[in-house]
């Protein structure tokens, strides 16, 4: 027997037992007369104690002890003199008398504690180590218990959980697929899937009217923070349901595993048009946590000589509450900032609410106090208050406000990480144009339903039509997103031509899917919520990579394993793919 016990689990309830425990060695400390041993499994960490008076082979042993050496003890609990109450089993020890060594180890090339000196490559290149650290551990066990939780939920209102293919078509949709040569074919290609979106439609046209999968998806697209190449998610649809049905039961969801996992509840899901999203914030994934709700300027700033604010498209700015006590320092450091290219402003125009009532601007030479005060009263300033205005091109001034607003939230302390704030936007526009390939596109896929009452202006004015679309927002951080999709083959074609397929083009990609249309396919809707990104937000991470096991670093690979790699010639011939001389 290796163990009779965890590490975790020994306290003062146990006095007098022998046990036997197995696991790692955390460290040694040599009082000289005694040395005390930390060895710790998954479950926790047990201090073990040896002393002078032990039997020779048992100190030899110890002293041969190193770092992370995988042992096996057997021994009596005890209570300890000098408590650790930070840990569960900090009231007991246990006094050791046997000890075998299972595997010795080589001296790990980071430290295995919580604050770890190892960065993040080397981590990564040894994750299997990074995996025993606590906060990489409890990363993975909250994502267990996520799971279980939602496989709870959805079970209890009857969702079934249907596996779909991994080596599907590809498609000329949405991001670029990772592709797979075919043996027994040769010359054509599976694609990895960037969604089980046509399947999960094809699952209800088939009568399976609720389904749900915890699937992994694939992506290859440039890599960031909160992306991966390979990715999970919680993929979702309903049949016979209208979308406040939808928004309705995963709120219940989300609601659940908050409850249940993190003990947080909501009081309610506030719900936001995708324009009211632009308008105030600047992003169709706003952080309500905090105000700072933009003000639009242009019938206020302009016609007074100032030819930056005269010659923009558009003026607009924020009310960073309290923070007019700003130096000059601080203010440079915010412009900038927002003059990064990430960014792109050319520059960032100020002005103090003092705590004396007087109003002090970056252009005071255009703009006397009586001018100022209208901008008091339109970002209702008080004093201490700090207003920051942008101008330029609409679109391009209201991201870059919207990246000065997040700045400043994080400034501030205004974005909490054990504070959520979710949010429904709604109403997204149905197309967007894209400049470069003079076309217009899907905003979210080409399977997505129009507002009924906004069809009509499908021919006529495709830029404006509405999306039966909505997205689940925590935080700033879209973690889920869906739609009621087309369930009708004619509206389905009309969709296609206006995303610029021909009809050859549409019948090659999905007539399977127009197919099916025809057979009875019922009204149905969906989403889908990004499992990596929801875990990493409860966890109080800005990154995904901690909330998967084995991740990959921001150029896809995995330095662990050396994937992506070089095949060999047979294996390319084999797969028709030609070989380089």
């Amino acid at each position: 027997m290796h163990r009779t016990h965890t590490c975790g689990e020994l306290n003062l309830s146990n006095l007098g037992l022998e046990v036997i425990l197995s696991g790692w060695v955390q460290k040694t400390r040599d009082l000289g007369g005694t040395t005390f041993i930390d060895v710790r499994d998954r479950y926790g960490l047990t201090q073990l104690v040896v002393n002078t008076d032990d039997a020779d082979d048992l100190r030899t042993k110890v002293k041969d002890l190193g770092r992370e050496f995988v042992i096996k003890v057997t021994g009596t609990v005890l209570e300890r003199s000098n408590k650790n109450l930070k840990i569960p089993t900090g009231e007991i020890e246990i006094k050791v008398s046997n000890l075998e060594i299972l595997n010795v180890a080589k001296l790990p090339p980071f430290m295995i504690e919580d604050e770890t000196d190892g960065g993040d490559e080397l981590r990564m290149k040894y994750r299997y180590l990074d995996l025993r650290r606590n906060p990489v551990r409890n990363n993975l066990i909250l994502r267990h218990k996520m799971a279980q939780e939602i496989r709870k939920y959805l079970d209890a209102e009857g969702f079934l959980e249907v596996e779909t293919p991994v080596l599907i078509k590809s498609t000329p949709e949405g991001a670029r697929d990772f592709v797979v040569p075919s043996r027994m074919n040769p010359g054509e290609f599976y694609a990895l899937p960037q969604s089980p979106q046509t399947f999960k439609q094809l699952l209800m046209v088939s009568g399976f009217d609720r389904y749900f999968q915890i699937v992994k998806c694939f992506r290859d697209e440039d890599l960031r923070a909160d992306r991966q190449p390979e990715f999970t998610q919680i993929d979702c649809e309903m049949a016979f349901i209208e979308q406040e049905d939808i928004l309705n039961m995963f709120e219940g969801l989300t609601r659940h595993m908050f409850k249940n996992v993190k003990g947080i509840e909501f009081e309610d899901f506030p719900r936001m048009h995708y324009a009211d999203a632009m308008r105030l914030y600047g992003s169709d994934k706003p952080d309500i946590r905090f105000g700072m709700e933009f003000v639009e300027l242009n019938n206020i700033v302009k016609g007074v000589g100032f030819p930056v604010f005269d010659n923009a498209e558009f003026v607009v700015g924020i009310n960073a509450k309290s923070a007019a006590s700003y130096t000059r320092k601080q203010l440079d450091e915010l412009t900038d900032y927002v003059k990064r290219p990430q960014i792109g402003a050319t520059g960032l125009i100020y002005m103090r609410h003092n705590e004396d009532g007087s109003l002090k601007s970056s252009v005071d030479k255009f703009y006397d106090e009586e001018q100022l005060k209208k901008w008091s009263t339109a970002f209702a300033t008080e004093p201490g208050d700090l207003v920051l205005v942008l101008a330029g091109a609409k679109d391009k001034a209201r991201k870059q406000l919207n990246e000065l607003r997040l700045e400043m939230g994080n400034r501030l302390g205004l974005r909490d990480k054990n504070t959520f704030a979710p949010l429904w936007v709604i109403d997204f526009p149905l197309l967007e144009w894209d400049e470069e390939t003079e076309r217009y596109h899907a905003m979210h896929h080409p399977f997505t339903s129009p507002k009924p009452e906004d069809i009509a202006m499908l021919d006529t004015d495709p830029g404006n039509v509405r999306a039966n679309a909505y997205d689940l927002v925590i935080n700033g951080t879209e973690i889920g997103g869906g739609s009621i999709r087309i369930h009708d083959r004619k509206l389905q074609s009309i969709m296609f031509k206006h995303l610029g397929f021909t009809p050859e083009e549409a019948q090659k990609q999905f007539g399977f899917l127009l197919e099916a249309f025809e057979y009875g396919a019922p009204p149905h809707g969906g989403i889908a919520f990004g499992f990596d990104r929801l875990v990493s937000i409860l966890a109080g991470l800005d990154t995904i990579r901690d909330v998967i096991a084995f991740p990959k670093n921001n150029s896809g690979r995995d330095v662990m394993i050396d994937s992506p790699s070089t095949i060999d010639d047979k294996q390319k011939k084999e797969l028709s793919i030609e070989t380089t001389a």
